[in-house]
């Protein structure tokens, strides 16, 4: 009888496997990046993950995260096991659950990972914190839109740039992911994560209609209080996104995020900002852009929109690793002041502004991604690091947020928009040297100041592809350039600054 049970046991479980169905795929791999879709339920979605990319999730694991805390991992676990200090709804255990399996039915768990692994690797920033350890995770974000981007293509809808900068270890750039769940869960909805092998949180993400982008608060110095029951940051960040109209007001804007973060009255176990843009057809400035400054300690949760005197004009924000808003603190750093100097009036920040002022001015050199992200417009663009050369040198990718949510299909992978002309340095002092994409005819170029007027004009030579134009004469400021050809018309804003 007990071989007969043993036997029918045996059929039952190789019957389960061999039923099971791989509710994922891996769609692209470019650009030092795996780009998966996963749908289904979240065991489907997470057994489909693990299944995919388990070595990948192994490689990281076992030989960047683990390190991490040394001889004092098993600690690090039971932070996660215990439930005290860290608490994780069951929906995320069940789906760490199911990305164990996948990986265990792939044969890919060569360090025999379980679920409480998975988990210290998606809670690592408050874990880190609750064991009094140092991250090191520096990133920045700006925000632009209404008054921001009108006159462009942007035509006065939102668009968020982002660094991500982080240590550059081989083993961390090479296991970038894009994952994209499409859920069958009645109040889900699709969304998407842009992070690292088995990261199934949210460190920078989106939907169709939100994104959320998590940075480090260097200057924040308290401490994380034991027995708090933390909700980890990432995961937060997941359920304001997956979630369909989190506070149930009938739109889906920034007030979900806000309802996410708010829910937690203790606080977080770290400081953190949070950056999050949303496509708002009425351009309601309190429900397009957001920044948080959270900390596990009061003010526990401090809200920052355009009208906060931030010393950023118009309709953008931005935000480095220090506070600005939480008691009034006003920590400019250096970034801060690049980017202030770079937006001018802060108008005209169109797609293509925002990234290069975001390129030039806010990056640190160990930058693993770099992202802009415009819901109304469709449009992600993406750089990875890859190579030793950090993302902001990159060659971005550029993606349809709608054709990453569609149902399976191979995605369309672009490259950048050229520009119709280059021009550098950037700041000037003395020249500026311009180059030209194409040849044309009937050239004429016009220096105008930031407000619009026409200070200098000139005729080209038709045909010609590069020269030098003096700028002695300028005083220090943002101006436009402005060329003029038979099949073109284009405009570059530029800098002047001596001291």
């Amino acid at each position: 009888m007990a071989k007969k049970l043993l036997l029918f046991s045996l059929i039952l479980l190789f019957g389960i496997t061999s039923r099971a169905q791989i509710n994922g795929a891996i769609v692209a791999d470019t650009n030092n990046i795996q780009i998966i879709k996963l749908w289904g339920t979240h065991q489907e979605r997470g057994f489909a993950y693990g299944y995919l990319i388990g070595n990948q999730i192994n490689t990281l694991f076992n030989g960047y995260l683990k390190p991490q805390f040394g001889a004092y991992y098993s600690y690090a676990r039971n932070i996660i096991a215990v439930g005290q200090d860290i608490q994780i709804d069951s929906m995320y255990i069940l789906e760490a659950e199911a990305i164990v399996a996948g990986m265990d039915s792939a044969g890919k768990n060569t360090f025999q990972m379980d679920y409480i692994d998975l988990l210290v690797c998606n809670s690592f920033l408050d874990v880190s914190k609750l064991m009094s350890k140092n991250t090191g995770m520096g990133c920045s974000s700006l925000i632009s839109w209404g008054d921001a981007s009108a006159g462009t293509s942007l035509n006065g809808n939102a668009s968020l740039a982002r660094h991500l900068d982080w240590t550059t270890s081989s083993i961390l750039t090479n296991n970038q992911v894009l994952f994209i769940h499409l859920p069958s869960e009645a109040n889900e909805q699709n969304w998407a994560g842009i992070g690292f092998a088995g990261m199934f949180s949210v460190l920078s993400g989106f939907n169709a209609n939100t994104g959320v982008f998590q940075h480090m608060m260097d200057d924040f110095s308290g401490n994380a209080v034991h027995g708090k029951h933390y909700e980890p940051i990432w995961f937060s960040l997941r359920k304001a996104l997956e979630m369909t109209d989190f506070n149930q007001d009938g739109t889906q804007d920034v007030n979900d995020t806000k309802e996410v973060l708010s829910a937690q009255t203790d606080g977080y176990a770290d400081g953190f900002i949070i950056s999050c843009i949303a496509s708002n057809p009425e351009n309601i400035d309190t429900l397009t852009a957001l920044m948080a400054e959270i900390a596990p300690q009061s003010p526990f949760l401090t809200f920052r929109s355009n009208v906060y005197e931030d010393s950023i004009p118009g309709d953008n924000l931005y935000t480095a690793n220090y506070q600005i808003a939480r008691d009034s603190a006003l920590h400019f750093c250096s970034r801060y002041n690049g980017i202030r100097s770079a937006i001018g009036d802060g108008t005209l920040i169109g797609l293509d502004e925002q990234w290069a002022a975001m390129r030039d001015y806010s990056h640190l050199s160990h930058n693993i991604q770099f992202m802009q992200y415009a819901p109304a417009a469709d449009y992600l663009r993406l750089a990875c690091y890859a190579s030793s050369t950090a993302a902001y040198l990159k060659v971005p990718m550029e993606l349809s947020i709608q054709e990453l949510f569609s149902p399976y299909t191979p995605i369309s992978i672009h490259g950048p928009k050229p520009s119709k002309f280059k021009l550098h340095p950037n700041p000037a002092n003395d020249y500026l040297r311009i180059q030209l994409h194409q040849k044309d005819s009937d050239l004429e170029y016009s220096i105008l100041s930031s407000d619009g007027k026409l200070l200098s004009s000139q005729k080209l030579c038709s045909g010609i592809q590069e020269f030098k134009l003096s700028v002695q004469s300028l005083s220090d400021g943002l101006y436009y350039l402005h060329i003029k050809g038979k099949t073109f018309d284009a405009t570059e804003k530029f800098i002047i600054q001596r001291n």
